[in-house]
């Protein structure tokens, strides 16, 4: 004998439209959802493609302003080289550009499963996660990039050391740090979306400040090029700040404890 689930009081929350799917099914909504954004990729490389050459003199200037005077050229050792990293501009470019269709694409996997109260955060969500990711990258690029590379290139300052830089490994460098400060900035959405659906609370991110301060100088260190303490400096501070606002977000946005009487005797 089956008994009915019990009903939850007037006035208290419940999910709008509640979808209940199988494991399976969630399996399949994940892959079309992968599907989705990858398409967008794809759409967003087909529009960087058009303008690859202004791209990539835009993004190797701060390389060329840090090396000496009269010696501002990137060289590259195999002929396939420049068509490569091409690809490597598109697909990087493609990623930045499609940001916030890839962005609506995860808010309609997760979107099924919270709350009105929470559905109804889907525009600050995509609005501050795409600007907070564009943001990461600018601040890399007019911030980060013009302390590093002359930071890095000063460790050869003796006459008999010759910077020869290849298209490779600085196309690798600068798209890799851009990149990785755009996610790393994605921080307080993550803590947000996490609160959200219960996984942290306030109190939790709290009770490990200090252990999540370790951890960020500990990451800027590994995605900051240099070792320095500036460069180190420019990129921790703003994750740690980061983090104290995901908790404030945690606070707003958290899932409150269920009321008491609500569950079965």
């Amino acid at each position: 004998m089956t008994s009915s689930a019990p009903r939850l009081p007037p006035g208290s929350p419940e999910p709008e439209n509640e979808v209940r799917l199988s494991f399976v099914e969630h399996l399949r909504e994940l892959r079309v959802r992968l599907l989705h954004a990858i398409y967008g990729v794809g759409a967003g490389m087909g529009i960087v493609g058009w303008f690859v050459p202004q791209i990539r003199s835009w993004l190797l200037a701060p390389v060329l302003a840090a090396l000496p005077e009269g010696d501002q050229t990137i060289k590259f050792t195999g002929a396939l080289d420049p068509f490569m990293n091409s690809l490597r501009i598109m697909f990087v470019g493609g990623i930045f550009v499609s940001a916030p269709w890839v962005l609506w694409q995860l808010w309609l996997f997760i979107a099924p499963g919270l709350y009105k109260r929470e559905k109804r955060m889907v525009l600050p969500f995509l609005s501050f996660g795409t600007l907070l990711f564009y943001a990461g990258a600018a601040f890399c690029y007019w911030i980060v990039m013009p302390q590093a590379f002359p930071a890095m290139l000063s460790f050869a300052a003796d006459p008999i050391l010759q910077p020869m830089l290849t298209l490779d490994a600085q196309y690798s460098l600068v798209l890799g740090m851009m990149l990785g400060f755009g996610i790393v900035f994605e921080l307080p959405v993550v803590i947000a979306f996490l609160a959200m659906v219960g996984l942290v609370s306030a109190q939790f991110l709290a009770k490990y400040r200090r252990h999540a301060m370790i951890a960020n100088v500990a990451l800027a260190a590994i995605i900051t090029p240099t070792g320095d303490p500036i460069n180190l400096a420019i990129m921790a501070v703003p994750m740690i700040l980061f983090y104290e606002i995901g908790i404030v977000l945690a606070r707003i946005l958290g899932k409150r404890p269920a009321a008491a009487g609500t569950g079965t005797p």
